[in-house]
C-alpha cells in the first residue's frame, strides 16, 4: 500500500471541496422585523396566503419570523370563521353586526400586530385558535 496522496501529492493538502448542499442562511434581525410587519399587513390584501408563504419560505432561517408567521397565519381561519358565522346569522339581523366588528376587530389586531413587530416584540393574537403550533 502507497503513502503517497493522489494527484501527485497535492491531494492532502488541497482545502475540502464545498458541501453539496448549503443549508440557509439565518435572516439578519432587520430582515426578519421587515418580514413579520408584511406577515401581519399582507393578509389585508392576500388573506392567509402571504402569511402562508413566509412561514413555508422563511422556515428554520430565523425563529422570530417564524413565531409571527404563525401568529398571523393562525388568525385569519379563526376570522374566517367568525366571517362564515357572521354570514350566516345576516338572515336573523345580528350578522351584520358581527360582520362590521369583526372586520375592525381584524384591522385593529393586525395594525397591532405589525406595529409591535416594527419594534422586535413577541405579539400573540388574543383572539385566535391556535391551528399551527
Amino acid at each position: 500500500m502507497s503513502t503517497t496522496p493522489p494527484n501527485g501529492g497535492e491531494g492532502w493538502s488541497a482545502a475540502p471541496p464545498p458541501p453539496a448542499f448549503n443549508a440557509p442562511q439565518p435572516l439578519r434581525p432587520d430582515e426578519e422585523k421587515t418580514w413579520a410587519i408584511l406577515g401581519h399587513l399582507l393578509p389585508f390584501v392576500f388573506s392567509f396566503l402571504a402569511p402562508l408563504v413566509i412561514w413555508l419560505v422563511f422556515k428554520g432561517r430565523g425563529a422570530y419570523l417564524e413565531h409571527q408567521a404563525k401568529e398571523s397565519l393562525n388568525f385569519q381561519p379563526t376570522l374566517l370563521i367568525v366571517y362564515i358565522v357572521g354570514s350566516i346569522l345576516l338572515l336573523v339581523v345580528v350578522g351584520i353586526v358581527i360582520l362590521i366588528a369583526a372586520g375592525i376587530g381584524a384591522l385593529v389586531l393586525q395594525i397591532m400586530a405589525a406595529v409591535a413587530a416594527s419594534k422586535f416584540e413577541w405579539y400573540r393574537y388574543p383572539v385566535s385558535i391556535r391551528f399551527i403550533k
